[in-house]
């Protein structure tokens, strides 16, 4: 089982390594030996062709001295603790990554962002090309500003939504314990580590217990693990929750050390075709001409010039309909432009676009892995 889990992360193209902060932060200053071990494996990572992208609590927990009144409660002295820890957690990140010749990018976001679907491609293609540049995006919730978020320590479901956006192959959950076990081990001696899911039921869920808020730093626990991982489960992704007070976390994951693994049983781009299919509800039509259709079925993403006309009002983000001449829907898709811009550049090839609009916007219309066709 242990080969067969190595290999997993072995194929996986693009990883999401979400780190809390009782591992960033001790007593309020950065954990730089441990930092410098995390950067070595996504050196290492990286080496062998892999897209890293990092979701690193710790923040508050490094900002929080700077308020001089110990660890703070109120919602509005944990966001100022944010904006004084934020500088700080990213120059730390960034520190440990420069002997690897490695940049770093900060991204704040909250959870909005990976759920409203205008956002969410905003959010995604700055993380794309991020990626394309060889940076490691380390992404954290903007704590200045999120409400819910900051008081239930939800980066676990953040890096699970941000796994989900890009499609990602595995997600890895580090944590203070080396997975799910069938009762809390620290108070169950009985208790047994459970090593392979291919399923999340409501079982599992009660193994996880309640979010561990006696923690001294951070405020998530099993059960929020579990939820992420239900949540990338449903995109495709691996997840792996294993112990991530080691030097070296996951080059330990990757030698084959206890982890519990929860795998799919279909991959991100299957899962991504599913949800499509299910889930969007048409909010206008773009209507096409043959050539488009024919590039669309040979893989394509739809481009302006394929474009004959809009029909119906939208904005960015939108699902719509892609019909041909005769009315017929062939495909659907989220759009990168609203009804407007889609009609002005109708017809247009890419290079023509920014003269029309007088801004640079996306090569496509509506591109190959937000379409679905229909059958």
């Amino acid at each position: 089982m242990g080969a067969l889990m190595q290999g997993v992360l072995e194929k996986a193209n693009r990883i999401v390594i979400k780190t809390g902060s009782a591992l960033i932060a001790a007593q309020g200053e950065p954990r730089r030996e441990w930092l410098a071990g995390l950067a070595r494996d996504i050196a290492g990572l990286k080496q062998s062709g892999k897209e890293v992208v990092l979701v690193s609590s710790g923040a508050v927990a490094l900002g929080r001295t700077a308020l001089g009144i110990g660890k703070p409660k109120k919602l509005e002295e944990k966001q100022a603790a944010a904006a004084f820890g934020q500088p700080r957690l990213i120059a730390s990140i960034a520190e440990a990554f420069e002997p690897h010749d490695i940049r770093v990018a900060q991204a704040l976001l909250t959870l909005e962002d990976t759920e409203r679907r205008r956002r969410w491609l905003n959010a995604r293609a700055t993380l794309d090309t991020l990626l394309s540049a060889g940076a490691v995006p380390v992404i954290n919730e903007n704590d200045t500003v999120a409400t819910d978020e900051i008081r239930y320590g939800d980066n676990d479901r953040l890096a699970a939504r941000v796994a989900q956006m890009l499609s990602a192959d595995v997600l890895i959950l580090l944590s203070d314990i080396d997975g799910l076990y069938t009762a809390d081990p620290r108070k169950d001696a009985g208790a047994e580590h459970i090593g392979h899911l291919t399923e999340l039921t409501e079982e599992h869920d009660a193994m996880a217990g309640d979010a561990n808020d006696s923690a001294g730093v951070g405020s998530g626990g099993m059960a929020t693990k579990l939820a992420a991982a239900r949540i990338a489960f449903g995109a495709g992704c691996a997840t792996a929750i294993t112990l991530g007070d080691r030097v070296n976390p996951i080059g330990a994951l990757a030698a084959g050390e206890r982890a519990t693994w929860i795998i799919p049983p279909v991959s991100p781009a299957t899962a991504r075709q599913t949800w499509l299919q299910g889930h969007l509800t048409p909010e206008g039509a773009i209507i096409v001409d043959d050539g488009a259709i024919a590039a669309l079925r040979g893989g394509s993403s739809l481009l302006a010039v394929g474009v004959s006309s809009v029909d119906g009002r939208f904005e960015k983000g939108a699902a719509v309909a892609i019909r041909d001449q005769s009315g017929q829907t062939v495909a659907k898709g989220v759009t990168a432009y609203d009804a407007a811009d889609v009609q002005r550049i109708a017809g247009l090839r890419s290079e023509d676009i920014e003269v029309r609009l007088g801004y640079r916007g996306r090569p496509a219309i509506i591109h190959r892995d937000d379409l679905v066709l229909e059958r």
